[in-house]
């Protein structure tokens, strides 16, 4: 996930159509509430579920063969936890990256001294020939025109690339719990202006940002041997793609260090000390043209209701360098937990309740967009598909491993007396805040742009900015007892969407056509 800020909009009740609305919405008996927290916490499979997901699964980068690894060992399981109609589906068939899978990963500084550094390849970017030994150099290059003064001098150079970032020391605690006060701002409507203008957003050079991504190869025309980034929080890299797509020829090694040994070389050769490095980078590609998704239900059982669709997910792809716990194995886990409650306790749902563990998230939400090309919306005929109308509620979790507590509603103000209901028995577990503020960068996008009610929890962050997307991201990232808890929301939440007579509704105007995401690096 790349995480973003939230955007406009906040709890908007009028309190007379707020009454008026809810008690039209039904909830579940009390003590079905009462069963979901007790098989949730006294008979939890979240800690056997978190060591399967990540430590046993590794990293699962989008086309990758281990993510294919993955998708197979997941069914199993699935189909051992005794779901129905467990399948691999696929989300997109011209991925144009293609398989990228890292076998071996050493990094080293020779001279003046040795030192061996925790390194990240970028994904897609190429291997060396064998274990190599180079000059590091620093270049500075942002232009065509920097670029000149370099050309015929960097054959046979590792390349160390000027810091874009700095360390700052931090005085704030590393993990963090929303606070009451901060729940309370949240849960203001702020689509009313308060009068103040909003600094509008810098536009993005777009001839340095193309030179940029042209600048590896340019540099493996002059004989370059590797680039050196850096990158990271807390002396760990951090994991990113190089611009590669299948069929190009193999590209320079790319390497990722953590900004404090990438600044030591930087500073040691603007000192006038020479700088030496040894490398060995294997890196394997493997043709490939596809995302898959994983799906699995309970199916309905209510001869009206049963083709209507409540669904959950989480991104099952992870960057390369971890196993991806909080970034998204978290995720996956509370959705499973929560379909395993449902089905321990015997429930048989009125509508069918569908788990989807997307492919491709975090290189441009392609498994949740293929599944609604596929399900409920043809964009290129512009046309409603038969799924649309069947669409009940579809929840997702993409904040890392912290405790849920609340739920953006994306400015639909007719899910509040539904979400105000539903949550009655859940505030006892801290989840109390609704709020109408939008929130981005996840694959519930894939849903709300068609006006289909699709939203992503209020989440304590714990210390999610200082491990996503890096190397740190492993299953001591995991926070049990959270992941617990939000399994138990999860669960109830489905069940009251899936037992109700109504459904909240999709927005009027929708589905309005909107441009194609680009592929996120």
């Amino acid at each position: 996930m790349k995480k973003l800020n939230v955007k406009i909009g906040g709890l908007a009740i009028v309190l007379a159509m707020s009454c008026q609305i809810a008690s039209a919405q039904h909830l579940p008996s009390p003590s079905l509430s009462t069963k979901v927290k007790a098989e949730a916490f006294s008979k939890s499979q979240v800690e056997p579920l978190s060591t399967f997901m990540t430590d046993f699964m590794g990293p699962r980068l989008a086309g990758s063969q281990m993510k294919f690894r993955a998708e197979k060992l997941v069914v199993d399981k699935l189909k051992e936890m005794g779901f129905s109609n467990v399948r691999i589906e696929v989300a997109l068939d011209n991925f144009t990256k293609g398989s990228w899978d890292n076998e071996k990963n050493y990094v080293a500084m020779t001279a003046p001294y040795y030192c061996s550094f925790a390194a990240n390849p970028k994904a897609w970017s190429g291997s060396t020939k064998g274990l190599v030994k180079a000059e590091a150099v620093l270049v500075d290059i942002s232009s065509e025109k920097d670029f000149e003064q370099y050309k015929g001098k960097l054959a046979g150079k590792i390349i160390l690339m000027p810091s874009t970032q700095t360390y700052e020391m931090k005085f704030e605690p590393l993990a963090t719990r929303y606070t009451e006060e901060e729940l309370a701002a949240l849960a203001i409507d702020s689509r009313v202006s308060s009068g103040a203008r909003r600094n509008p957003r810098p536009q993005m050079d777009m001839a340095a940002y193309n030179f940029q991504r042209r600048l590896p190869e340019l540099l493996k025309n002059e004989g370059v041997v590797a680039i050196i980034s850096g990158g990271g929080t807390f002396n760990v890299p951090s994991s990113r793609g190089a611009n590669y797509k299948q069929g190009d020829p193999e590209p320079l090694p790319e390497i990722i260090l953590p900004l404090e040994d990438h600044g030591r070389m930087c500073r040691l050769v603007k000192m006038g000390e020479k700088v030496e490095m040894e490398l060995e980078i294997r890196n394997k590609f493997t043709e490939n043209k596809v995302i898959n998704n994983v799906i699995a239900e309970i199916p309905g059982t209510d001869p009206k209701l049963k083709d209507e669709i409540v669904l959950i997910g989480a991104h099952f792809d992870s960057w390369h360098g971890s196993t991806g716990a909080a970034d998204n194995a978290s995720g996956c886990i509370v959705m499973m937990e929560a379909m395993r409650i449902i089905k321990a306790l015997g429930i048989s749902p009125r509508r069918t309740i569908r788990l989807a563990l997307w492919g491709g998230e975090e290189q441009g939400l392609y498994g949740s967009r293929g599944y609604s090309q596929s399900y409920l919306y043809d964009a290129e005929k512009n046309k409603k598909l038969a799924g649309y109308d069947k669409f009940a509620l579809y929840l997702n979790m993409d904040n890392g491993s912290g405790r849920f507590r609340g739920i953006y509603l994306e400015q639909t103000d007719a899910a509040v007396p539904f979400m105000e209901t539903w949550m009655e028995p859940l505030k006892s577990l801290g989840f109390n805040t609704l709020t109408l503020r939008t929130t981005g960068g996840t694959d519930h996008m894939s849903f709300t742009r068609l006006g289909l009610p699709a939203y992503q929890f209020i989440q304590d962050e714990l210390e999610y900015d200082r491990t996503y997307h890096t190397v740190m991201d492993t299953y001591e990232r995991l926070s049990l007892s959270d992941l617990k808890t939000d399994a138990a929301i999860v669960a109830w939440l489905v069940l009251c969407a899936a037992q109700d007579d109504d459904r909240i509704p999709a927005k009027e105007g929708y589905p309005q056509p909107q441009p194609q995401r680009p592929p996120m690096m």
